[in-house]
């Protein structure tokens, strides 16, 4: 089990009796611990203003509820591990037992850090204490350990309250017993006001991903599970809670994420006393949660992220992961990958003339994919054999790679470690490294199965085989992918739920390669948008957001994950026409126009195009090197708009002097023009020049007014309030509004 290093703060320091105010970024976060109860989170949201000892005292009492009759005679606290012993009728923050005894745990603080720094009676307080009341103004972190004697559990509790004003929440629990604990759920609780009525989830199937779905919340719980052994193409993503209506830019909203690459629960649920909290966690399959003695489990970060509108919530998130320090620094390379070009038919000659093609329009990574090694000539066999092909590469991989660099290209290269092929050296030397629940293997998925990586042999092969091909070639990039559920996962001899295991075995074979080769840049890749989550991206450095290259689709999918990843870290293809996956055919400005606004890459045989296709390309590419820097640091914007035949999204400078707007027909309209469009996220009380970028304008048919030929000048209260005209155009064409603070 993995481990938040549980030792110290261990013993009884007397009853711990605080409260801790911590803001940044407009929100609050407001804690209270008193009578040796876990913290209760008196508010989350906006800003409460000032606070003193009498205040904060005022604002915990008038959040009590009274009894609702025919209930438990005390004030039931809900606290961010909410337990049945302290009267809570809800889903327990905690569920386990020892053989059925020991299975209603109460806890007792015994410690509580601020930065690492002991409060409370324990150590010197924070300067701007106030007798029991602790102020933080700026990021922070709590640490709150708590020990239930009876039961034999020690328990911590990580609140983080971030920069970008989000909040992320662990809990670890350690059997101090002699006998073995069953856990079987543990799961971080947030509350919620209940006029948040209304949520927001993701569902979705393979190249169908982030299609929102919205429902009425009432007495109950609307719990969103995910039991595909990876986050999902159809997971929630993130389980976002407002008033009725709430929409991009309005309206309060508060959302949560589980950030870890497994199975996994979000919830909402509103019990009959009149509270309503946010959950989530990783879902214990039987027996993955049994703790020996000693043995510590730790949930992976639940997010939470608070504002006015989703596009508030979505810039929480975004400045989160920019903050990281692994965050990519440099320019995203422009990528193009070989997949739609050429599929499995992969030779020395095709694949030089696509780099010299791809170079020429400026190209920066050039990736191959699928069908390099062993007798991968389809899906069906050779995966889990990672060496070079002799019958396809007879000089190995180095011809290609030596000229892709000499090019002044980086060079990528697909893997996916976690599977094998029956049809292998592999699987044929090695069955019981398989993964399976009963004494027959699972169902294939795409003819493939899953190795049981929590299999120090079988781990060890792995990490050897993609560590000699890193060692051997210049291999800056890998597309790592992750084609199936896990199906019935067993793991070791005894066959046991084993999907835990192979999550933290995933993410620590990732992390054994990047110690070994840290310039190593990896793409989260799982039938397209599969594993996309928090807990991933910790480790890598972007994610495919869909095998559907289709920009109409993309065009959703892009926008709805970017609620929770920024587009610096959004795989965006322009690909072939038409779109291999739904048979559409779009112009190349309209492919181009939905990939700019995400990290750009290139899927196609750009060698069978003509010279005005290849110029135009290449136009698009210098195009986005030119405006990366604002597209892949601004801020996201996102507009509602009156007919659903349009849409409008754009980056703003994080200093409000430039945006990119970009502006899509979906369909045909109701009436001929979409009227007047605000741009949102413009500084009031600057002038912008507003202009169509004039690569949108190449090729489009019908007539325009004089500033979509010429642009004009606004301020940006009245782009923001009032608008402008956008051309008419037909549908599936996509502009891109440039806007320019002057003067």
């Amino acid at each position: 089990m993995s481990s938040l290093t549980l030792d110290g703060h261990e013993a009884s320091a007397g009853t711990v009796d605080l409260g801790i105010v911590l803001e940044t970024g407009g929100v609050a976060l407001v804690l209270d611990i008193r009578d040796g109860g876990l913290p209760v989170v008196v508010h989350w949201g906006a800003s409460c203003g000032p606070l003193d000892d009498a205040g904060f005292e005022a604002l915990a009492l008038s959040g009590v509820f009274p009894d609702a009759g025919s209930e438990v005679d005390a004030v039931v606290p809900v606290s961010v591990l909410p337990e049945l012993s302290r009267g809570w009728s809800g889903t327990p923050g905690i569920s386990g037992s020892r053989d059925g005894a020991h299975w209603s745990p109460r806890f007792r603080v015994t410690g509580v850090a601020i930065d690492g720094a002991p409060v409370g009676g324990q150590g010197p307080s924070d300067p701007s204490s106030g007798g029991r009341l602790i102020l933080s103004s700026g990021p922070a972190s709590v640490r709150v350990t708590a020990l239930d004697d009876e039961a034999r559990l020690t328990l911590a509790l990580d609140i983080e309250l971030t920069g970008s004003g989000a909040i992320r929440t662990r809990a670890a629990v350690r059997n101090r017993g002699d006998d073995v604990y069953r856990l079987e759920s543990l799961m971080p609780t947030l509350p919620v006001p209940l006029d948040a009525d209304e949520a927001l989830d993701f569902a979705g199937r393979w190249a169908v991903e982030r299609v929102p779905q919205r429902r009425r919340l009432g007495v109950g719980a609307h719990r969103r599970e995910n039991r595909r052994g990876r986050t999902g193409l159809g997971a929630a993503m993130a389980l976002i809670v407002g008033r009725h209506g709430f929409d991009f830019s309005s309206g309060e909203a508060w959302g949560i994420h589980v950030g870890w690459s497994g199975n996994h629960v979000h919830q909402v649920e509103r019990v009959a006393e009149g509270r309503q909290v946010l959950a989530g966690g990783e879902l214990l399959l039987p027996g993955e949660g049994r703790l020996a003695p000693g043995e510590e489990y730790a949930t992976p970060w639940l997010y939470g992220f608070y504002g006015c509108g989703l596009d508030a919530l979505a810039v929480q998130s975004h400045r989160m992961l920019r903050a990281r320090p692994q965050h990519p620094r440099t320019a995203r390379p422009v990528t193009l990958n070989v997949w739609e070009a050429v599929y499995f038919h992969q030779n020395e000659e095709d694949l030089i003339e696509l780099a010299d093609a791809a170079a020429a329009v400026g190209v920066e990574r050039f990736v191959l994919d699928d069908g390099w090694f062993g007798a991968r000539r389809n899906d069906r066999a050779g995966l889990g054999d990672w060496t070079v092909s002799a019958e396809v590469w007879p000089l190995g991989l180095h011809p290609l790679i030596d000229h892709v660099r000499g090019l002044g290209m980086q060079f990528g290269l697909w893997v996916e470690p976690e599977m094998v092929n029956p049809d292998s050296d592999l699987a044929r030397a090695h069955p019981e490294w398989i993964m399976s629940a009963r004494s027959e293997w699972p169902l294939t998925g795409r003819h493939q199965q899953v190795l049981d990586l929590a299999n120090p042999d079988c781990y060890a092969h792995i990490r050897d085989a993609l560590l000699a091909l890193l060692d051997e070639y210049d291999i800056a990039y890998l597309k790592w992918d992750h084609n199936r559920d896990l199906v019935e996962a067993g793991s070791g001899p005894r066959r046991a739920p084993g999907v835990h295991g192979q999550t933290a075995a995933f993410y620590r074979l990732v992390d054994d390669l990047k110690s070994r080769h840290p310039g190593l840049e990896i793409e989260s890749c799982s039938s397209g948008g599969g594993r996309v989550d928090l807990g991933v991206l910790e480790r890598t450095d972007r994610v495919w957001g869909s095998d559907d290259n289709d920009p109409l689709e993309r065009l959703r999918i892009n926008a709805w994950t970017a609620q929770l990843i920024p587009p610096e870290l959004i795989g965006a293809h322009i690909a072939s026409a038409p779109s291999h996956v739904t048979g559409r055919t779009h112009t190349l400005a309209f492919r181009a126009s939905v990939a700019l606004f995400g990290h750009l890459g290139v899927e196609a045989d750009i060698r069978g195009w003509d010279d005005d296709e290849r110029a135009q390309l290449a136009d698009w590419i210098a195009l986005h090197k030119r405006e990366r820097a604002l597209l892949h640091s601004g801020r996201m914007v996102r507009a509602e708009t009156p007919d659903p035949a349009f849409a409008l999204q754009g980056v703003i400078a994080e200093d409000a002097g430039r945006a990119l707007y970009l502006f899509t027909a979906l369909a045909v309209g109701a009436t001929a023009s979409a009227g007047r469009f605000r741009l949102p996220g413009l500084d009031d009380d600057r002038r912008y020049r507003v202009e169509i970028e004039p690569l949108s304008l190449r090729g489009l048919k019908g007539n325009l007014a004089a500033w979509q030929r010429e642009g004009v000048a606004l301020t940006g209260r009245v782009l923001g309030r009032i608008g402008i005209v956008m051309p008419s155009v037909h549908p599936e064409t996509a502009l891109i509004v440039r806007a320019t603070a002057v003067g």
